[in-house]
């Protein structure tokens, strides 16, 4: 019985045994799952994983390479010889835009090049030999990218020569002769009112004053300028019915005009035009005052819109004449919206306030050329989005905007290339403010008048 239980119970276990080995195995017991934390600030980026090769990088906007280039531009200034003071205040103007533009972060193109400026420049002694053999080293040795004229239409005629000659784009300031635009030249673009539109004006405004007035003189200097504006006034004022009773040059070196306010007495005018530059108009703006002449209205070229003007005291008094540009002309963002024309650049008061702020005195008309012939530069560049000449050149025959100077479109025909068109003359008058002081007011246009006329003179 005792063997018999212990078989059994032996059975029994082997039976368990092989039971369990038929069962499947039980699924290992999952380890909790643990979330990231944030990387210590202390990390190193070499520790940071780089992206494995399945992983796709982030798009990002390509960003244009800056790039700065430096564009130089010459021109010579007159420090010295009789076109001193209108040159220096033309480049006081035209080194003021650029120290605008570089300040400002300079031009930037579409491919992020910078483009900033830098001069190169002479003193040509207000002569014409020095201004071509300068203007040559400054195409060639000096390797200008662009060019700003010299100051007066005889120099810049110079100058023309070689910016073509060289393939450099040359913006002329102070040069209103109509006939440098009728060369042939394809790269030279005239800022100024041509010549031909300087003292027309002036016979609309004595015949609106005085409709009796009939008789007039033309004195004036026997330069490339005055000639043709002189020639281009006369003709219009014999075409308004005018008798031309005096037609006289001088030379540009003359200080003595008394045989020449002779003729003027002799002739008996009502009206006196002409004149020439700084020097030569102020001196007969004087001597016609000191010699008591009785004349009702007389305008000089270029003398009279020059502060300086007003040192010459009562004989500047009643004096008209006219203006490429005034700090009183109001050219505006609103008036540009107005005539439909884009406008371009700052206002007439910030150039105003930065000139002073810049040279201690008011801006000329010169100075405000000069700036205008940056700005012009300076448009051209931007609407080409390149210095490429023939793009640039492209963009200076498709400008038609407003400034602060005024408009500025120019003729593209083969006849006249370059002749500005846009722009028109202002004509200022020296009167006395309530405290007796000399001031300029505009006296025509009528639309832009600040004024009305002092006359008779004297």
């Amino acid at each position: 019985m005792k063997r018999s239980l212990i078989f059994i119970i032996s059975l029994l276990m082997v039976f368990s045994v092989v039971l369990a080995a038929c069962q499947p195995a039980p699924e290992p017991t999952k380890a909790p799952e643990v979330k990231p934390t944030s990387a210590p600030a202390t990390v190193k980026t070499e520790e940071v994983a780089q992206p494995t090769e399945e992983a796709k990088p982030v798009e990002t906007e390509e960003v244009p390479e800056v790039k700065e280039v430096t564009a130089v531009i010459g021109f010579t200034t007159s420090q010295t010889g009789k076109y001193n003071v209108s040159s220096t205040r033309q480049v006081s103007g035209l080194r003021l835009w650029m120290k605008d533009v570089n300040d400002a972060g300079g031009i930037v193109l579409s491919d992020g090049t910078v483009i900033k400026f830098s001069e190169v420049t002479y003193d040509d002694e207000s002569n014409t030999d020095r201004v071509q053999e300068l203007y040559t080293r400054i195409a060639t040795e000096d390797g200008a990218d662009f060019l700003i004229s010299p100051y007066s239409s005889g120099l810049t005629a110079a100058s023309s020569i070689i910016a073509e000659q060289y393939g450099k784009i040359m913006i002329t300031t102070g040069a209103a002769s109509d006939a440098n635009y009728k060369q042939g030249y394809t790269s030279v673009y005239q800022a100024y009112t041509p010549a031909s539109r300087y003292l027309t004006g002036a016979v609309d405004l004595l015949g609106k004053l005085d409709p009796d007035a009939k008789k007039v003189a033309f004195v004036y200097e026997n330069s490339k300028f005055s000639t043709a504006v002189v020639v281009a006034a006369k003709d219009y004022a014999v075409e308004q019915g005018y008798d031309v009773v005096l037609y006289e040059g001088y030379d540009p070196e003359t200080t003595d005009f008394g045989p020449f306010i002779n003729k003027i007495v002799d002739a008996g005018p009502d009206a006196i035009l002409g004149g020439g530059h700084f020097q030569d108009g102020s001196t007969f703006a004087r001597q016609i005052y000191d010699k008591n002449i009785a004349i009702k209205f007389m305008t000089l070229l270029v003398a009279p819109p020059e502060p300086d003007f007003a040192d010459l005291g009562e004989a500047a008094l009643g004096v008209i004449g006219p203006s490429q540009w005034e700090p009183l002309a109001a050219f505006t963002p609103e008036s540009a919206e107005q005539a439909g024309l884009e406008w371009f650049g700052l206002t007439g008061d910030k150039f105003v306030e930065e000139y002073v702020a810049a040279y201690g005195e008011d801006p000329s008309y010169h100075s405000a050329g000069g700036y205008a012939a940056g700005m012009i530069l300076q448009k051209a560049i931007m609407d080409a989005d390149s210095m490429d000449f023939e793009k640039v050149k492209a963009a200076l025959d498709g400008v038609d905007m407003l400034t602060f100077y005024g408009h500025i479109k120019f003729d593209t025909s083969e006849e006249a290339h370059g002749l500005q068109l846009g722009h028109s003359m202002v004509y200022i008058q020296w009167q006395k403010d309530a405290d007796g002081n000399l001031v300029k007011q505009v006296v025509w246009p009528e639309e832009g008048a600040t004024a009305e006329p002092l006359y008779p003179l004297h």
